[in-house]
């Protein structure tokens, strides 16, 4: 250990007093502070700052005894491996249409009344999450619930709380149920007294209790705290609130914009995006940009009123609505060809067809494909690459030929200078698309498509392997035939091998983002034993907690990793609290098992904020929701849990 003195100023006369201090617990300390900072602030993203944090260790080495080995171990750990596995085998059983079967089953049995749609999606989302990663559930419910909810005229804003909540609270059913259990499992191997992971079901009967209570109050006292943000009536136009945005211009004859390409009318600060070409009675919204403006075309424009005047006034446009009626009253005629549509943002009950070819044949000017099924759709962006991409808004319109009408981050709604817009996990896209775009983003497993009342086909002859595979990973690691880390690769092997999943379904399942993060967070687990940082804060919270008894501290550590959950991700709080935890029971001689199960069940469901966890950023842009209103209704149940969970640990394995 490298020892240095720090001279305490003294009174004049007196002799300073040298404090030994570890220099290892320094260097420590201050790369977690860093790191903390950075998770917080989110200046990058925070698998980014994991892996800086991995770097960091290993580079500082000789302080804090962290090998170039042990620093990259992450990558090899069971931890990790395992829930690598597990993001696909979800993705695989999620590829069978089983949870869409359920979801349809969920729909009939909750009908139009609200509380049975609340305990259809509790119970629902609920117990399917200690055996399936939560969220591809949260993801296949999402669009579920959003259409049940206006189908019935129950705000969406109602449901998608509870959802969220409910899938935290059955992650706690299984050591597979999070990857926050599997960490923690790993972790008690390396460091606690009996050196062996958690056994699959080692506390399914306090996960049950847990989640017992939750559901009870998520149906009584949260159903009256959940606020109804989002209104179950309207188009999502209505909803996004874009009615004096949205219009149709036509392009006259003297109009300075025939011949020019639609991009160069989406220009430097002209705050105007046009997303649909009428002409000739057809649609066109494919190949935009390079689209060429004729006399007589119609554009859909989203623009606000100072825009869309100037835009009126200086390029010889009119306004669609106002020409309606100069013809109707005979003083204007419409264009030669024309034939009025249905505004997109406003379409008719019954579908309606057109021509979809020109005077060239099946494809428009540079080759543009003419599109007259177009609708606007709800995008829900999951936590992934687009909220790390700089290019945003532009990007995401650029990758899929589609425009973006608005932007829904939590109870915000962007709809001025979308270009400039950065996205973010959990925005949602009010996007005009056509049915090509459509299916794309369908199997894209970065985005839901919330507004989607289509299911995709599936091969039902496929559920019953993988559910077996799925029961045989289970069971192979209940019975202890096998590690789970074996079992779960075992699975994933048997679903390529089956054909349920293709390689490449198997790379795109996987949330690289917590691999990383994963990776680069358990060295700090080293760092914080091998340099006795872990031994020193414990040493500190046993001294000034003298006072309180065991059940006390342990509810104490129950509610403070919460509380840190919210603010770094849930792994990156399990590593830093279990080790602090498991000293502190070592220290006052009780059961260390009991305090690394408060820290497990506190890191698995953070409720104070929609960035604690992915399921609660999922439903953040879909229910509208304020930043506060995860705090009210999650505040209390924290307040349950934390007395449910202590009493619970108390009553089953003793302190």
């Amino acid at each position: 250990m490298h020892e240095f003195a720090l001279a305490v100023s003294t009174l004049p006369g007196q002799l300073p007093v040298a404090l030994p201090v570890s220099i290892d617990v320094f260097v420590v300390l201050a790369v977690v502070a860093v790191a903390l900072v950075l998770f917080v602030l989110q200046p990058v993203s925070i698998d980014t700052t994991a892996i800086a944090l991995m770097v960091g260790l290993i580079l500082l080495g000789p302080w804090t005894g962290v090998s170039p080995e042990e620093g990259v171990s992450g990558f090899s750990n069971p931890a990790t491996l395992t829930v690598l596995a597990m993001f696909i085998l979800s993705e695989g059983v999620r590829q069978t249409g089983v949870i869409q079967i359920l979801t349809q089953k969920m729909e009939a049995f909750a009908g139009d009344s609200e509380s049975r749609q609340l305990v259809a999606t509790v119970g629902l989302s609920g117990p399917f999450a200690g055996f399936v990663n939560n969220t591809p559930i949260v993801a296949v419910l999402i669009p579920a619930v959003t259409n049940l909810a206006r189908k019935t005229g129950t705000s969406p804003s109602k449901l998608l709380i509870p959802l969220s909540f409910a899938s935290m609270m059955g992650g706690t059913l299984t050591v597979i149920g999070t990857s926050t259990n599997l960490l923690a499992s790993d972790i008690w191997a390396q460091i606690g007294p009996t050196g062996e992971p958690f056994s699959l079901f080692e506390f399914t009967q306090l996960g049950v209790v847990v989640l017992a209570v939750g559901i009870v109050y998520l149906l009584t006292v949260g159903r009256h705290l959940t606020p109804a943000r989002i209104s179950a009536e309207g188009s999502s136009a209505d909803q996004f609130g874009m009615a004096d945005y949205l219009t149709d211009v036509v392009v006259r004859t003297d109009s300075d914009l025939v011949g020019s390409r639609i991009r160069e009318l989406q220009r430097g600060d002209l705050d105007l995006d046009v997303f649909q070409v009428v002409r000739d009675g057809r649609s066109i919204v494919r190949g935009l940009p390079s689209e060429r403006i004729r006399a007589g075309d119609v554009l859909s424009v989203r623009a606000n009123q100072e825009t869309l005047e100037q835009v009126i006034e200086d390029e010889h446009l009119e306004l669609l609505p106002e020409l309606l009626d100069a013809a109707r009253e005979g003083d204007k005629s419409l264009p030669e060809g024309f034939v009025p549509e249905h505004h997109t943002w406003n379409p008719p009950s019954a579908p309606t067809t057109t021509d979809t070819e020109d005077d060239e044949g099946e494809e428009g000017e540079d080759g543009a494909e003419s599109e007259a099924d177009t609708s606007l759709t709800e995008v829900v962006l999951l936590p992934g690459p687009w909220s790390n991409r700089r290019d945003g808004v532009a990007g995401f319109e650029s990758e899929y030929d589609a425009t973006v009408l608005a932007v829904r981050r939590g109870s915000e709604v962007i709809r001025q200078r979308l270009r400039d817009v950065s996205l973010q996990a959990g925005d949602v896209l009010l996007v005009q698309t056509n049915e090509t775009v459509l299916d794309r983003l369908r199997t894209d497993t970065n985005v839901v498509v919330s507004s989607d009342e289509r299911w995709e086909e599936f091969d039902r002859a496929q559920i019953p392997i993988a559910l077996g595979i799925v029961a045989g990973v289970v069971g192979l690691a209940a019975l202890e035939y096998l590690p789970i880390m074996v079992s779960a690769l075992a699975g994933v092997v048997a679903m390529l091998f089956s054909g349920i999943l293709r390689p490449a379904d198997a790379y795109e399942a996987v949330d690289w983002d917590v691999i990383f993060l994963l990776a680069g967070v358990i060295p700090l687990g080293v760092a914080f034993e091998a340099s006795g940082t872990a031994d020193l804060i414990a040493t500190g919270i046993v001294g000034a907690s003298a006072v309180l008894p065991p059940i006390a501290m342990l509810a104490t550590f129950y509610l403070g990793t919460a509380i840190v959950t919210e603010m770094v991700s849930n792994n990156a709080s399990i590593v830093l609290m279990l080790p602090i935890a498991i000293e502190v029971a070592g220290q006052l001689g009780v059961n260390a098992f009991a305090f690394a199960l408060a820290v497990t069940f506190a890191a698995s469901t953070p409720l104070l904020s929609p960035v604690g966890y992915q399921t609660n950023l999922m439903v953040y842009g879909p229910g509208g929701y304020k930043f506060t209103d995860f705090a009210r209704v999650g505040a209390p149940l924290q307040l349950v849990l934390t007395v449910v969970t202590t009493a619970g640990i108390a009553f089953f394995w003793g302190l």
